[in-house]
């Protein structure tokens, strides 16, 4: 027999699984078949048969030991079933089980970006009518799945240009945009609509919570043929060469930075320090970053935000100098206050 051939597509792969799931029981229920025969019932090629043969082998119980997997007995062009590994029957699935993977469904439905929504859409049904698990009690809602996502989303299938209120966090600014929406993407548990922004002439990601207002306009989408969704395999944001590279010496309380963040370089220092070295989108966006990390962060490099930090900290312990006014005790009128009030009392001495 030939090794079994990789077939593209979900499509070829789903089939191809549900064939392998009912082909055991098929097979037990007609020892020494012939393949010819077994192939024109299954609607397949004898090759593609002996393909799945092939990889029946090598499936079985958890362990994947020898006495484990699924075995068989060839004689000519005859295939007998002698060990089924436990799959005697066509798949069923318990209430437990069927309710997993409606759970699973459901959550796959809500997450924005999902390419093909009417096919599960479709497979929940199917799974909940064969389980009776319509309208089952059953609540999914993703951690960055706010209402404004939901109307975001609605906005974005219905095809129109939208006008946002933004908030850039690396500038620190809000800006009005006029945006022509290719599709909704949840990356690292937030929800992000990307676009073909009118202002910028460019494709945009804008965070869905970071939207402040959103209109829907009459005029339809409009997309230009230059317009390509951004490759997010890697994550979101993805450094390159033009962008500052800022160094920072931090302290063990601060090595979560090289978890979270994408980093060009990590040496240790003295003791428990760390020399750091990363991309910034501007060095606005790095002076807010540092002052928020605390005492055990100190600028190395650039010269410029080490002084943009130093500022900024001298502004703000020059606000917390200034004295209070201290309040005046309210005025007492002796004959009204009774005997013994040691405000009185203060005064009279």
């Amino acid at each position: 027999m030939t090794r079994p051939a990789a077939r593209s597509g979900s499509r070829a792969s789903a089939d191809r699984l549900a064939r392998l799931l009912n082909l055991v029981p098929y097979l037990l229920a007609r020892p020494g078949i012939e393949i010819a025969e077994a192939a024109g019932d299954l609607g397949v090629t004898e090759r593609q048969l002996r393909e799945d043969l092939e990889l029946l082998w090598v499936c079985g119980l958890p362990g994947y030991g020898p006495g484990d997997l699924i075995d068989m007995a060839f004689d000519g062009d005859r295939v007998t079933i002698t060990y089924d590994a436990g799959i005697d029957r066509p798949l069923r699935l318990t209430p437990d089980e069927a309710l997993a993977l409606v759970v699973a469904l459901r959550m796959l439905a809500e997450t924005p970006g999902v390419a093909n929504r009417e096919a599960v859409e479709r497979a929940l049904a199917k799974i909940e009518d064969a389980g009776d698990l319509v309208g089952a009690p059953v609540a999914v809602r993703l951690p960055g799945d706010t209402p404004r996502v939901e109307a975001l989303r609605a906005a974005v299938e219905g095809g129109k240009a939208l006008r946002i209120t933004y908030y850039t966090a690396a500038r620190d600014e809000t800006t009005e945009r006029v945006i022509d929406p290719l599709r909704m993407l949840m990356v690292g548990g937030r929800a992000y609509v990307e676009a073909w922004c009118r202002r910028a002439e460019a494709v945009r990601l804008f965070r869905a919570d970071r939207i402040d207002a959103v209109t829907e306009l009459e005029e339809p989408a409009t997309v230009p043929p230059q317009a390509v969704p951004h490759d997010l395999t890697e994550g979101v944001f993805r450094p390159s060469t033009d962008l500052p590279l800022i160094t920072l010496r931090i302290g063990r309380g601060e090595r979560w930075i090289t978890e979270y963040y994408p980093c060009e370089r990590v040496e240790a220092g003295d003791g428990d320090q760390w020399l750091v070295s990363l991309r910034v989108t501007d060095l606005g966006w790095a002076r807010r970053f540092v002052l928020g990390l605390g005492p055990e962060v100190t600028v190395v490099a650039p010269v410029e935000l080490a002084e943009q930090v130093r500022a900024t900290a001298a502004a703000a312990l020059d606000a917390y100098a200034v004295p209070a006014a201290v309040p005046r005790p309210p005025e007492v009128d002796p004959e009204r206050a009774p005997s013994g009030d040691p405000a009185v009392a203060g005064r009279t001495q």
